[in-house]
C-alpha cells in the first residue's frame, strides 16, 4: 500500500503558505476556512504558516453535514459538530481547505455553508489528495498529491490518530 509520509504532508502546507502568501495582496482580507474534520486540523496549521509569514489570516471551520445532498438517504446520521466561523466572509479572500476531493459533493456543501456566512470575493480550494472521480464542475485550485479514483484513501493527521501519512 502506497505511503505519503508526515514530511510531505508538512512540505505539502509550507508550499501552500508559501503560495497563498506570495499571491495575497496588501491589506487583503484572507480566511483560511476547513471542512471538519480533517480540513479544519490543516486550516489551522496553515495559518500558523501564514502569520510566521507575516500574512494576517483569520480561522474557520465548517461542519457542512446539514449541506450533504445526500442527509435523508443516509442509513445513519452523521454526528453533528459545531462550526466555527465567528466573522462574516463579505468581501473576504477564502481559502476552503479539505483532505481529499472526490466526486466535489462536499465542496458544493461546503460552498452552500460557507455562504451563509456572507459573499466572498473569491473562494479557492485547497486539498491534499485529489483522487479524480468529479460528479460535478469543482476541481481544486491546489492539490498537493494525485491517486487513482479507484484507490482507497485514508489520511492520518497527529491529532486525531496519533500518527501522520496518507495511505492508498
Amino acid at each position: 500500500m502506497p505511503t505519503i509520509s508526515q514530511e510531505a504532508i508538512q512540505n505539502a502546507l509550507r508550499d501552500w503558505a508559501g503560495r497563498i502568501a506570495a499571491s495575497s495582496a496588501e491589506g487583503e482580507k484572507l480566511a483560511v476556512v476547513g471542512l471538519i474534520s480533517h480540513g479544519d486540523i490543516l486550516a489551522r496549521r496553515l495559518v500558523a504558516l501564514l502569520q510566521n509569514a507575516g500574512v494576517p489570516a483569520l480561522y474557520g471551520a465548517l461542519d457542512i453535514s446539514l449541506y450533504r445532498d445526500d442527509f435523508d438517504m443516509l442509513s445513519h446520521k452523521p454526528a453533528l459538530r459545531a462550526s466555527y466561523l465567528p466573522f462574516s466572509t463579505d468581501g473576504m479572500h477564502v481559502i476552503l481547505v479539505d483532505d481529499v476531493i472526490d466526486t466535489g459533493r462536499t465542496v458544493r456543501a461546503a460552498l452552500n455553508a460557507l455562504f451563509e456566512y456572507g459573499r466572498p470575493a473569491c473562494v479557492e480550494l485547497y486539498t491534499l489528495v485529489d483522487r479524480g472521480g468529479r460528479e460535478l464542475p469543482i476541481h481544486p485550485d491546489v492539490a498537493a498529491f494525485s491517486t487513482p479514483k479507484e484507490a482507497g484513501v485514508k489520511v492520518h493527521l497527529l491529532e486525531i490518530d496519533g500518527t501522520e501519512d496518507i495511505t492508498y
